[in-house]
């Protein structure tokens, strides 16, 4: 039996928490503000943000930030979402204080030191070179692009020019309005008590601070798109189709997860058996999902000769539309399949943290410990219904 627990403290700051008998823990301290909240001109400045608070606080210069952790065997480090920018070490139990301490410190007290604005810019700049440079990365952003209009479909980390405009103080003044206990989450997974949880949250996350109340939910106009874009540097042509999909907090995201299992997860799958198996048109061809209290996609992907991409397309669709005609057996072997993925991937109390804290923003975290039972009540029709929507955005970059 899960030990979960939760509270919120009198600051607003809620805190959840899974007891574990492996020495590990992680600390997880997450804002509910990600990139979906972002206006157009001010689109990367949650990405910024995250970049900047490990660049020093009040207290700790980044020298001192990293090696703190270190010394003990932790692992910091934090990523931005689109609903939510998390902040994570991973380190022994034993040093829990340690890890709630300076977790709270570079996610309440960030400094954001002038000089280490202006060479952030610089360092996020090369970071989106980089995406543009990787033709599997850069399908992936586009195909968003195409399935949401902008803001939204923008990419997370900006343009070049929109992080390069933004200044210090508009940097600052931001973090300090939405960095407010009342925004965030703090996730502990690991060999701990929950009463210490408690007492090193209240010792060190102890902030008061006025700002602006995050709300949960958000218009995100959708849209369908087909595009192309041709580079004389790419030798094969990249294909994503984006289909909208059920949102987290919608009962059909079990579905989901199980109709883009049974099409394209694996080498058991069905575009892979039908694409590349029968066919020999791809070397990979897969299913991806991204799905938020907001929004919700699902992306086919594969890389095929330019003279391809047509006929992956085509078969691709018609497998998708053959989802209505799914079998019992191949249903009940998808749910075993999502089910074992599910219990090995949460055997990571990063993992772990990460879903409980999605939970928790969505509606709430012990909501995690129903997947089973929530993917094995999924039916034959739950995915011939989702089968009969094959709208479908689409982008290729090719040669």
């Amino acid at each position: 039996m899960v030990e979960f627990n939760r509270k919120k403290l009198s600051n607003g700051l809620t805190i959840i928490h899974e007891k574990r008998d492996v020495d590990v823990t992680t600390v997880m301290l997450a804002v509910r503000y990600g990139s979906m909240y972002e206006s157009e001109e001010e689109k990367g400045i949650a990405h910024f943000m995250e970049h900047l608070c490990f660049k020093g606080t009040e207290k700790r210069g980044t020298k001192e930030i990293a090696e703190t952790l270190e010394r003990v065997g932790g692992d910091l480090n934090a990523f931005t979402h689109e609903e939510m920018t998390a902040y994570h070490v991973r380190l022994p139990s034993e040093h829990l204080e340690l890890g709630v301490d300076v977790i709270s410190d570079i996610f309440f007290n960030a400094s954001f030191p002038q000089e280490e604005v202006e060479k952030e810019a610089n360092v996020i700049c090369e970071e989106i070179k980089m995406y543009y440079d990787n033709p599997r990365a850069h399908v992936m952003e586009k195909i968003k692009e195409n399935l949401y209009e902008a803001p939204f479909g923008l990419f997370i980390a900006g343009s070049e020019e929109n992080v390069r405009s933004m200044k210090r103080d508009q940097l600052i003044e931001k973090h300090r309005s939405i960095y407010i206990p009342d925004n965030s989450v703090l996730c502990v997974v690991g060999n701990n008590e929950f009463s210490d949880v408690i007492k090193f949250a209240e010792k060190y996350s102890n902030i008061i601070r006025d700002g602006v109340r995050i709300s949960d939910d958000l218009e995100i106009k959708e849209r369908i798109e087909k595009t192309e874009e041709k580079r004389g540097d790419v030798l094969q042509s990249n294909l994503a189709m984006g289909f909208h999909f059920p949102k987290f907090c919608e009962e059909d995201r079990y579905a989901a997860l199980l109709f883009s299992t049974i099409l394209g997860s694996g080498m058991s799958s069905k575009l892979f058996s039908e694409v590349r198996e029968k066919r020999g048109l791809v070397y990979s061809i897969k299913t991806e999902m991204d799905i938020g209290r907001n929004y919700g996609y699902m992306i086919i992907w594969a890389g095929t000769d330019a003279s391809k991409v047509d006929m992956v397309t085509k078969i691709s669709l018609e497998e998708y539309k053959k989802m209505g005609n799914v079998g019992e057996e191949e249903l009940e072997q998808a749910k075993v399949q999502v089910i074992g993925s599910h219990l090995v991937e949460s055997e990571g109390s990063n993992e772990t943290a990460i879903n409980l804290i999605m939970e928790e923003f969505a509606s709430k975290g012990d909501d995690y410990y129903e997947f089973s039972e929530k993917v094995k009540a999924v039916s034959l029709d739950d995915i011939k219904k989702m089968a009969k929507n094959a709208d479908f955005s689409s982008f290729c970059l090719g040669p």
